[in-house]
């Protein structure tokens, strides 16, 4: 077995027991600002990495809390993050008057009800409620891969139907 193998596997173990006290960690440490947090978990999760062979499993941790209040030191000085502030913010994506919003909103709910049922669950399962794909698969109670399809199928019959051809129904 070679050593990024056994680094692997317990660095592996490691981050997946630890990760929700780490990231509530970093989250206290950059003040509540969760995206932050997971930046900051990240960059110190890549340092331990590079230390793994010489820190091992003996204090993991410990040397990851000092990296996390460290880093969280340096970017609480940083005076930019990557965000540039404009005067203006840009216009939505999207039909720019309401009347138009509500007539694509009703031609997309008019296209979802011609799907077969499963597809337009599991095309409003994934989009519209967000889900991962294995929760819609375990909420149409169905392996992974027939949710990928079902969704696959009625995402591309939907833009046949807004796009005013006509294709084959699927089930």
């Amino acid at each position: 077995m070679r050593g990024g193998e056994a680094r692997g596997d317990g660095f592996d173990r490691f981050v997946a027991d630890r990760w929700p006290t780490l990231l509530h960690l970093a989250r206290l440490l950059v003040g509540g600002d969760r995206h932050r947090a997971e930046d900051l978990l990240q960059e110190a999760l890549v340092k331990l990495w590079f230390a793994w062979p010489r820190i091992g499993e003996q204090a993991p941790e410990a040397y990851l809390r000092t990296v996390l209040a460290r880093a969280a030191a340096r970017s609480a000085r940083r005076r930019w993050w990557g965000e540039r502030p404009v005067e203006r913010l840009p216009d939505p994506p999207g039909p720019a008057d309401e009347a138009a919003a509500v007539d694509e909103r009703t031609r997309l709910e008019a296209a979802l009800a011609l799907l077969p049922a499963r597809q337009r669950a599991a095309v409003v399962l994934r989009y519209y409620q967000d889900l991962p794909e294995r929760q819609v698969a375990e909420a149409l109670g169905c392996p992974l891969g027939t949710a990928r399809s079902l969704t696959a199928r009625g995402v591309a019959r939907l833009r046949h139907l807004l796009a005013g051809t006509a294709a084959p129904v699927e089930s």
